[in-house]
């Protein structure tokens, strides 16, 4: 149906109507002529189109459903939100990151120019009311990843309930023993917001709908990076099925992801791939992908290569750990188990942070990747740090690495695209070179 349909509850939920339907229409318009426009996608890609249509009008309908049926609504910014919690207590959980430049002139009201510009836009957002999604949510969770978030949330709990979460830095015993109390104290505020005890049922309940969600993903995640030959989907459609997932309803979502599986699987067997053959194969590294922030994705494939793989928190990061549940009988070792799944994320706010390094150079193997790019969005201080890091160990093993960092504006859209191009103008030599010295 559209948002249109939907104008007397965003104006209830205190959007600005008007200026919400500009930014939406400018949103969906930029959507189809980067998306739709693609040769050859999957038939299943019909469902994340729709979604895309609804994603502000049907499904916000969806969650102010479940608010009045007295379920959580939780918006976040962060992987590290306990969203089996949430999903066990019947509620919607999903995430509030803003990619879109138009809301950060807003932002910098109140918050200074250089932060990194996920935090302005997300946060513009909410200054604006341009985003249902904000509004609709009973509290807004944040963490303590880095300094500016958790500096932000002081200021954004003036306009919107927040709660905070206090995720260590190191990995330690007693860091382990604080971040399990966190998890209980987050329990005990849905419980707060519900009005009642979250069973032990309930939660592995949440469990189960998520650790699927993941199965999905990760099946996806295969599909598109594991077969050197053929890549059924492109990169930009890949991104974008993973962004909805912070969005989506997890359960229909589990559903759609698997259905367009099954025809990926197929166009593996049958050798349809939407990329010619030995196009460069890359992946991509460092900080998330907010929509509609897909504008590395479109330089690098419309300039003739092909990504495979987000290594980001929107991307492998998210999905890549299941919570076990094998012998869980009792709340306090579930709540020990879900600690320790969210423990395995290796964000950049730890130190050290050596898995993550080791997590890389594995992808890259195992996906026969020609290249990487390490992406950074402007004053993203711990993943630029940390790039030097991964960078310094890409090189000791040989793999072409292009470093970029951006933010939402438009300026350096030629610019990044002109340094791609050169980049898999000296992949594809480089793989001639190889080709030419194997046949002599």
């Amino acid at each position: 149906m559209g948002i249109e349909a939907y104008k007397n509850l965003l104006s209830d939920i205190g959007v600005d109507v008007e200026k919400h339907a500009k930014m939406m229409n400018a949103g969906l318009e930029s959507y189809k002529k980067q998306f739709l426009s693609q040769p050859n996608r999957p038939e299943a890609m019909k469902y994340f189109d729709w979604f895309m249509s609804e994603i502000q009008g049907e499904r916000i309908a969806e969650i102010n459903r479940i608010k009045k049926e007295r379920k959580p609504a939780v918006g976040t910014f962060c992987i590290f939100v306990p969203e089996e919690i949430i999903v066990g207590a019947g509620g919607a959980c999903y995430g509030l990151c803003g990619g879109s430049p138009a809301t950060i002139p807003d932002a910098e009201s109140e918050l200074p120019r250089n932060i990194c510009p996920l935090i302005k836009s997300a946060y513009g957002f909410k200054l604006q009311r341009t985003c249902a999604y904000t509004q609709s949510s009973d509290f807004i969770y944040g963490e303590t990843t880095c300094e500016a978030k958790k500096k932000t949330w002081e200021i954004l709990d003036k306009h919107h309930p927040v709660h905070v979460m206090n995720i260590p830095h190191m990995k330690r015993d007693r860091d382990l023993r604080m971040w399990k109390e966190e998890v209980y104290e987050f329990k005990k505020h849905i419980e707060d917001v519900i009005g009642k005890k979250l069973t032990f049922e309930e939660m592995v309940n949440g469990v189960k709908i998520i650790n699927k969600k993941r199965e999905a993903l990760q099946r996806l995640d295969s599909l598109r990076s594991m077969n050197p030959d053929v890549v059924p989907i492109s990169g930009k459609d890949g991104l974008f099925i993973t962004q909805m997932g912070f969005l989506d309803d997890p359960v229909r979502y589990t559903q759609k992801v698997n259905e367009l599986c099954d025809e990926l699987d197929k166009r593996v067997q049958d050798g349809v791939s939407v990329f010619k053959k030995d196009t460069p194969r890359l992946m991509v590294l460092g900080t998330p992908f907010a929509p509609p922030n897909w504008k590395l994705h479109t330089a690098v494939e419309s300039t003739g290569g092909a990504i495979v793989n987000e290594e980001s928190c929107i991307g492998h990061r998210y999905y890549k750990d299941n919570v076990d549940l094998e012998g869980v009988e009792d709340e306090d070792t579930l709540i020990d188990r879900l600690m320790r799944r969210y423990s395995e994320i290796d964000c950049a706010c730890f130190t050290p942070n050596t898995p993550r390094i080791d997590k890389i150079l594995k992808m890259y193997k195992d996906r026969q990747a020609d290249g990487v790019i390490y992406y950074t969005l402007s004053f993203c201080h711990t993943y630029n740090v940390e790039s030097h890091l991964v960078v310094e160990a890409l090189e000791k093993e040989g793999i072409p690495c292009l470093i970029i960092e951006s933010d939402y504006s438009a300026e350096d859209t030629g610019q990044i695209k002109t340094r791609v191009e050169a980049f898999l103008e000296s992949l594809t030599f480089k793989k001639k070179a190889k080709l030419f010295k194997d046949i002599k």
